[in-house]
């Protein structure tokens, strides 16, 4: 379904505004010199750069330059609707007057060119919403000291039983001859070195088991 055309009064007035100025500019240009079709070019000119300022103060009201466009193209327009309204003579237009409308185009140039290059403004990021807290998790929770663990009374060491005494081996009974043998050889060694036989000594002479020899070495006097 197609939307009903509706009648805007602020459009309309902005229509009206804009065609007034749009024509004093022309007759402005072309009482200064500008014929044909480069007087129609300068409102054009002119309006554009106020739309281009404009639309930059929008996007980046920090932007010095773009106030200052809007400014030179809002001067523009308004002195060219009062030198049109019988302030000056459009028949006898001074030469001061000549020399700023001849020099309007680089001066819009520079101007449209510098606001659409400029940089764009830098993005500020937005906080990063907090995020909702848990309220159990958030909650301290206080806890009771650990109690130390009760030691258990250690348990009596075990007394060591008595060990078993070990069996004595039963003494060796030695013959008396063979006393009688090993004292004269013990004599015999004595008298050689100067000292008493020992048991090994005494062993390789009579050729006994170690047992016996000890148990003769222990009788000998």
């Amino acid at each position: 379904m197609s939307r009903a055309l509706r009648l805007d009064p602020v459009l309309i007035q902005a229509g009206i505004a804009g065609a007034l100025s749009f024509a004093h500019l022309h007759d402005l240009a072309a009482a200064a010199g500008q014929d044909g079709w480069k007087a129609w070019a300068y409102p054009v000119s002119v309006d554009l750069l106020l739309v281009a300022a404009w639309r930059r103060m929008r996007t980046d009201t920090e932007n010095r330059d773009a106030w200052l466009w809007f400014a030179i193209a809002l001067v523009a327009s308004l002195g060219a609707n009062v030198a049109t309204a019988g302030l000056l003579d459009l028949n006898d237009v001074p030469p001061w007057l000549r020399i700023l409308v001849a020099g309007w185009p680089a001066l819009a140039f520079l101007g449209g060119t510098l606001l659409a290059h400029a940089p764009a403004p830098a993005e500020v990021p937005e906080p990063p919403e907090p995020a909702e807290a848990d309220p159990v998790a958030d909650a301290t929770v206080e806890r009771a000291p650990d109690r130390a663990p009760e030691l258990q009374p250690a348990d009596p060491a075990p007394e060591h039983e008595a060990l078993p005494a070990a069996p004595t081996a039963p003494p060796v009974s030695v013959p008396p001859a063979l006393l009688d043998h090993a004292q004269k050889i013990a004599n015999a060694h004595q008298a050689r070195t100067g000292a008493p036989i020992d048991t090994a000594t005494l062993r390789s002479h009579l050729g006994v088991p170690p047992a016996l020899a000890d148990a003769i070495t222990l009788q000998l006097t």
